[in-house]
């Protein structure tokens, strides 16, 4: 999953992108509006994290400008006015969830959580499952058949890619979006050598191969 998140205080910037990058998100950052909308209107993310006081264009502005061009991205705003009048106008200008400063990082994983969650039409809370295949986004614990398999964060991420796609053909670049953030070279085999170690590591031992090629298109994960 890929997140951007746009605010200029550099420390509450590290803090945010450090927090998500341990929980196995790639994250992009932008440091004011004007970055943060070109961003937004050019690259796929999963959810964005914005603050309201922003240099040279303000949150609202900005998650403004993205409602209007058709971006339907999921927004947390984040920001240290918290006045009910605050919220609602967060709220009307398109933010889908509101946090206040200072803030538990807990409390803003498991909100950018749910608005992927509810964006994908997931109804379970932590929990993912794809016919014998569990996954549990809390204690990132990955179970086939009752076996536990350890994954590394981005085997992690990869997986729960695939499985909140499940049956759905995802294209390299696709993949490359939602994976890795908008600095990484695209001219790499990454993708395959990373789906070649989720795939040894899920189906080597089970006559079912979940994750399957599809040839000139990308990947699939299907149940059986």
């Amino acid at each position: 999953m890929r997140v951007l998140v746009v605010e200029d205080d550099k420390k509450i910037a590290a803090f945010v992108m450090n927090g998500l990058r341990q929980a196995g998100f790639a994250v992009d950052h932008a440091s004011d509006g004007e970055e943060g909308l070109h961003l937004a209107l050019h690259e796929s993310y999963d959810a964005a994290v914005i603050d309201i006081m922003l240099p040279k264009l303000d949150g609202l502005g900005l998650i403004d400008e993205l409602r209007r061009s058709g971006v339907m991205t999921p927004v947390l705003i984040l920001s240290a006015r918290r006045t009910v009048d605050d919220r609602v106008k967060g709220l009307e200008a398109g933010g889908d969830d509101y946090l206040t400063k200072p803030f538990a990082f807990s409390e803003l994983l498991a909100r950018v959580q749910a608005l992927i969650r509810r964006s994908t039409g997931s109804t379970a809370a932590t929990y993912l499952k794809a016919g014998e295949l569990t996954m549990d986004l809390l204690t990132r614990r990955v179970v086939r058949s009752g076996e536990e398999i350890e994954l590394q964060p981005k085997e992690f991420s990869l997986l729960e890619y695939f499985m909140r796609n499940q049956g759905r053909a995802l294209s390299k670049t696709l993949i490359m979006e939602h994976i890795y953030d908008y600095s990484f070279d695209p001219q790499t085999n990454v993708v395959d050598v990373l789906v070649c170690r989720l795939r040894n590591k899920l189906d080597k031992d089970f006559d079912t191969k979940m994750i399957q090629t599809i040839r000139g298109v990308g990947y699939v994960l299907k149940e059986s």
